[in-house]
């Protein structure tokens, strides 16, 4: 039976955060058209000014998102010739040149290129959610294996639901490796010993566990896993965006560098974040609320609290003084 597409992403608009419900058919697996839906909707995202957070979350009663479609992945195998280590990654590095420049891309779809296609566009959604100023959160109602682990490291916050549930890589149980990311970001959220421990015996975590580890980011019980998330994408939503794109482009690509390549990256951001409008009006205000009160708002009892929860500093600027 060939690999066809039966995912859906179902999008309900709260305003500044969209829901997003991941339906990934019976088995609530994550094939091509979830990945070809999720470039779409994390352009959209980035292009639209009044969108500050997304949260995901499984549309199965008890799964976040099962794993990859298998029969996507051994289909794609098999249409390929078997090749080494240099072989592929002369493959991968074609197929990256070839997805940027969109030449020929429909002709070399139909060839063993179009896996390494695929799995370049679903690593550049990814990349383009860690670059974007649009906060991505997911709301893992349920267990997420493979890919759908993948898809939640990707994310910048995750909510998982206490219970009988898990996460993690168990690739390894099928003859492969972490192939959508998860070598790489569950490396840089729970360090590289425990990373490789976990990849190697292709054991999930348990909710417990994976807080522990620092994969998630808070456990809750069930019925409260989307109502959690969407609280956490609203505070971090009311952070400028661009920002936050600043700081998450800052930490993601910035933190793998080496110290002085990374501080070069910090470099660059900050100051393109300094010379925003949006930036000289907040520290004007700063400056402007410090003279009218002769304190710096910050150590103004209460202010920081306040500044937490609205998402700039200073809140109120001063009634006299102007």
């Amino acid at each position: 039976m060939a690999y066809k597409d039966k995912g859906h992403l179902a999008i309900e608009d709260r305003g500044s955060v969209l829901v997003v419900r991941v339906d990934g058919g019976p088995h609530q697996e994550f094939g091509l058209d979830i990945a070809q839906q999720l470039e779409k909707l994390v352009t959209r995202a980035d292009r639209d000014a009044n969108v500050r957070a997304v949260v995901f979350t499984g549309a199965h009663p008890e799964r976040f998102v099962s794993h990859a479609a298998v029969r996507w992945l051994q289909e794609g195998g098999a249409s390929s010739p078997t090749v080494g280590r240099r072989g592929a990654a002369a493959v991968v590095r074609m197929a990256k040149h070839v997805d940027r420049s969109r030449l020929l891309t429909a002709v070399l779809r139909r060839t063993p290129m179009r896996g390494a296609l695929q799995l370049e566009r679903l690593h550049s959604t990814f990349l383009r959610m860690n670059r974007s100023g649009v906060l991505f959160v997911a709301a893992l109602n349920g267990s997420a294996l493979g890919l759908g682990a993948e898809f939640a490291w990707a994310c910048d916050l995750r909510v998982m639901a206490d219970g009988d549930f898990f996460i993690g890589q168990p690739e390894i149980l099928l003859g492969i490796i972490p192939g959508g990311g998860g070598t790489q970001r569950l490396t840089r959220l729970i360090g590289t010993h425990r990373s490789l421990a976990a990849i190697l015996e292709g054991k999930p975590f348990t909710p417990a566990e994976a807080l522990a580890n620092g994969a998630v980011d808070t456990v809750v019980s069930q019925d409260k896993v989307v109502a959690q998330a969407v609280e956490l994408a609203e505070h971090f939503g009311k952070r400028s965006k661009g920002t936050v794109e600043a700081a998450k482009r800052a930490v993601y690509f910035g933190g793998s560098l080496s110290l002085e390549e990374g501080l070069h990256v910090e470099r660059a951001e900050f100051f393109a974040r300094v010379m925003s409008k949006e930036s000289q009006e907040l520290m004007q205000d700063y400056m402007e609320t410090t003279d009218a009160t002769g304190e710096l708002p910050l150590y103004t009892p209460g202010t920081y609290a306040r500044s937490l929860a609205s998402g700039s500093a200073p809140i109120r600027r001063p009634t006299h003084g102007r």
